[in-house]
């Protein structure tokens, strides 16, 4: 059967509680994966869930680190596809595509963490290889950070530019509340 969908959960992991990323925007994030999960899991979309993993044991994303586990609010169910990553893209160096390909995915959604990095990517790379691509925009967030001046810009200004450049580009940006409404 042609037209599947697939809902793609990046990187909601425990790292992301670490001090050292800073103030973060869209605090509601994780509540708004766990209401388009449960949605997509009742609609029988396919399920994917991106981890990012890294052999530095000085890393946030240390494979065997407090901060590698998914969060329990979004805990892929046992039939649900687990895939590590080790750069931004979920699709470099991993099986995603191939994965898709095989299950006949034609629609991506994508929520997860962060924004700029790799939501962003992921979602980019979703557009450029053809699916239909949605990105949930109160289902995602960024931390403030500097730019290549040293100037700090805040978390909302980051969430917001990152998904203007985005948006009727790769893919169409949407609120939970309207993805559910007008995709499912």
């Amino acid at each position: 059967m042609k037209g599947k969908k697939a809902l793609i959960m990046i990187d909601v992991q425990k790292a992301f509680e670490d001090k050292k990323w800073g103030e973060r925007n869209n605090p509601d994030a994780e509540k708004n994966m766990k209401i388009v999960l449960d949605k997509c899991r009742e609609y029988q979309w396919e399920i994917i869930h991106i981890q990012h993993i890294s052999d530095d044991p000085e890393s946030v994303f240390y494979e065997k680190g407090e901060g590698f586990p998914i969060k329990q609010i979004v805990t892929p169910l046992q039939q649900e596809k687990v895939i590590t990553k080790r750069v931004n893209s979920a699709f470099i160096g991993t099986d995603l595509d191939e994965y898709l390909q095989t299950c006949q995915i034609e629609t991506t959604a994508i929520v997860g963490l962060t924004t700029p990095h790799c939501v962003s990517t992921t979602t980019r790379a979703s557009g450029n290889l053809g699916y239909k691509t949605y990105l949930l925009s109160d289902a995602t967030a960024a931390f403030g950070m500097k730019d290549h001046y040293g100037e700090f810009i805040d978390a909302d200004i980051i969430h917001h530019l990152s998904l203007a450049t985005i948006h009727d580009e790769f893919a169409n940006v949407l609120t939970t509340r309207e993805f559910i409404q007008t995709v499912l």
